[in-house]
């Protein structure tokens, strides 16, 4: 038993390191190489509990890792990225939906409205563009008249709103922010005093704007 746990904890490890060897990009919009690849891993990350050839399946693993990124790689020539992962789809134009491209995406008209709606827009007709785009996400350009109202429109000029920059979680100092901002710890004690917060540990978040220092505390009791 202790063998098998040990076992689990191992490939439990290598697959997630390997995954994220991959990168973000393959979390954040799967392609198809990198969908492939994610379950190419599971399943022989899984296969070894099943069995004892454990030199195999990391030899395996080593493969599927070298062709994601052989793939990645052919994927940045155009003629091979539209073979790999696809081109952009338009699913309406001007307000009017396109059957056949529907039809050839394999998209349904059900799905298009759901997400629409999901962004605010439940009239198709206050759509300008609505674009399949090749990691299955739809991008929505609304027509002026029914996009959102924004400082531009009014022609105001708002001003620049300062970056949070975590400084504390959970009790503890995040010194590498510290640095971003170009302060240290002292200093974000002293901070912290002067708001009636002596004890770091007894916070939850605390985050210091980049532009004026101004700093936000949460003690995490809701109050």
């Amino acid at each position: 038993m202790i063998e098998y746990i040990g076992k689990v904890v191992l490939l439990f490890t290598v697959s997630v390191f390997v995954i994220r060897f991959i990168g973000k990009g393959a979390l954040a919009q799967l392609t198809s190489h990198d969908l492939t690849a994610i379950v190419f891993l599971a399943t022989m990350a899984v296969n070894p509990l099943l069995s004892e050839n454990l030199v195999q399946v990391g030899i395996a693993i080593g493969v599927v890792m070298v062709l994601h990124i052989v793939f990645s790689k052919l994927a940045l020539f155009h003629w091979l990225n539209q073979l790999l992962i696809g081109e952009p789809t338009i699913l309406i134009r001007r307000g009017k939906m396109i059957k056949k491209h529907l039809r050839s995406s394999r998209y349904s008209l059900v799905n298009l409205l759901a997400t629409l709606r999901a962004n605010g827009y439940p009239n198709p007709d206050d759509i300008d563009y609505a674009i399949l785009e090749p990691t299955g996400e739809i991008s929505i350009v609304p027509k002026k008249e029914a996009a959102p109202v924004t400082p531009r429109h009014l022609h105001l000029k708002p001003e620049q709103q300062g970056l949070p920059i975590a400084v504390i979680v959970e009790g503890k100092v995040q010194s590498k922010n510290l640095e971003l901002i170009g302060k240290d710890e002292r200093w974000l004690t002293e901070r912290l005093k002067e708001a009636g917060h002596p004890e770091m540990k007894n916070i939850f978040y605390a985050a210091v704007k980049d532009d004026d220092h101004s700093l936000t505390v949460d003690t995490g009791t809701g109050k």
